[in-house]
């Protein structure tokens, strides 16, 4: 994954699934770093269960958003997992 754009604005949708996820509608985030960090540090964790982030034409589902949360994390811009 590209980490290039961790810097663009991004719509992180939050729920226990896609479908519930995209009913309550998106949040906005003046980066996707702030949407990651926010999702994998703030969010309740069943919400990502159908967590989707939109990042200008890329989707991103869970599994792209935790890693790259851990990515993030290896260069010192998110906590740890576990802290």
């Amino acid at each position: 994954m590209n980490i290039d754009i961790l810097s663009a604005p991004g719509d992180l949708f939050l729920g226990s699934d896609t479908a519930t996820a995209i009913a309550q509608g998106a949040r906005r985030f003046g980066s996707a770093a702030k949407a990651i960090r926010f999702a994998m540090e703030q969010a309740a964790p069943v919400s990502l269960h159908g967590a989707t982030l939109r990042v200008g034409n890329h989707t991103l589902g869970a599994r792209q958003i935790r890693r790259l949360h851990r990515q993030m994390a290896d260069l010192g811009q998110a906590r740890q997992p576990g802290r």
